[in-house]
C-alpha cells in the first residue's frame, strides 16, 4: 500500500486530497495547525491514517511529526509540501515585518524543515517523489501580493536545484495547483474565488496527476492538468 505525507490538511486543497488519496486506498500521514478540523479529519478517515497538529515552521516539531510518521507507516512513496499562507493584499512597502516573516517562514523555512525531516528516509528507501507546490505567482506576478510571490518563486528555484540533487530513484517538482476556489484566494480576490473550482472538484483531477508522477519527471515545473 503506498503512502502519502501531506502537510497543511487542516483544510482547503490538504483536506481535500487526504481524502482522495484515502479514497484511492492511500495510506495518508498529513499535519495541519487548526486541532478540531485534524480531529475531524482524522475521524473520516479512519484509524489506519495519521494526521496531528504541526506548525511547518517549528523544527522539533517537524522532526517528532516526521518520525512519528516514518515509524508508523515508513517512508513516503509522495511528498506534498501544500502548507502555505499569505498576507493580506497590500502595497510591499505597507507589509509588516511580521507579516513578511511569517509568509516567509511558512511557505519557504517550512518546505526546507519538511524535507530535511523525510527525504533521508526516502533516499535510504532509494525511491520517493517530492512535490514542492508552487503556484501562477511563483511564475508570474501580481501587484499586492509581492511577498507570496517571492516565496513561490523561491520554491520553483529551490526545487529545480534539489532536483540536481537527488539519487537515482526519487524527484522533485513544483507543482502550480491552478486556480482554486479556496480561503487563501478569497482573501485576495474576495467573492470572484466563488468563480473556480472547489478544493473537492480540484482534487478530483488532481490526485491521480499527482498519484501519476514519478522520475520521468524529476525537475519539471508541472501544473494540473486543466487547472
Amino acid at each position: 500500500m503506498k503512502h502519502v505525507v501531506i502537510t497543511g490538511v487542516s483544510r482547503g486543497l490538504g483536506r481535500a486530497m487526504a481524502a482522495g488519496f484515502a479514497a484511492e486506498s492511500w495510506i495518508v500521514s498529513g499535519c495541519g495547525t487548526d486541532v478540531a478540523s485534524l480531529q475531524a479529519l482524522a475521524r473520516e478517515l479512519g484509524p489506519e491514517h495519521h494526521v496531528r497538529a504541526c506548525d511547518v515552521t517549528d523544527p522539533a516539531a517537524v522532526e517528532a511529526f516526521s518520525a512519528a510518521v516514518v515509524e508508523r507507516s515508513g517512508a513516503p512513496d509522495l511528498l506534498l509540501n501544500n502548507a502555505a499562507t499569505i498576507n493580506p493584499n497590500k502595497p510591499l512597502w505597507e507589509v509588516a515585518p511580521d507579516e513578511f516573516a511569517r509568509v516567509i517562514d511558512v511557505n519557504l523555512k517550512g518546505v526546507h524543515l519538511v524535507i530535511r525531516a523525510l527525504l533521508p528516509a526516502m533516499i535510504r528507501r532509494g525511491k520517493g517523489v517530492v512535490v514542492n507546490f508552487s503556484s501562477g505567482w511563483g511564475r508570474g506576478t501580481s501587484p499586492e501580493v509581492a511577498t507570496y510571490c517571492a516565496t513561490k518563486w523561491g520554491i520553483e528555484g529551490l526545487t529545480a536545484s534539489l532536483a540536481q540533487e537527488l539519487p537515482a530513484g526519487l524527484a522533485a517538482v513544483a507543482l502550480n495547483p491552478g486556480i482554486i476556489d479556496t480561503r487563501m484566494l478569497r482573501s485576495c480576490f474576495g467573492e470572484g474565488a466563488g468563480g473556480y473550482p472547489t478544493p473537492e472538484e480540484w482534487a478530483i483531477v488532481a490526485v491521480p496527476y499527482l498519484a501519476s508522477l514519478g522520475t520521468r519527471h524529476n525537475g519539471k515545473a508541472l501544473t494540473v492538468p486543466g487547472m
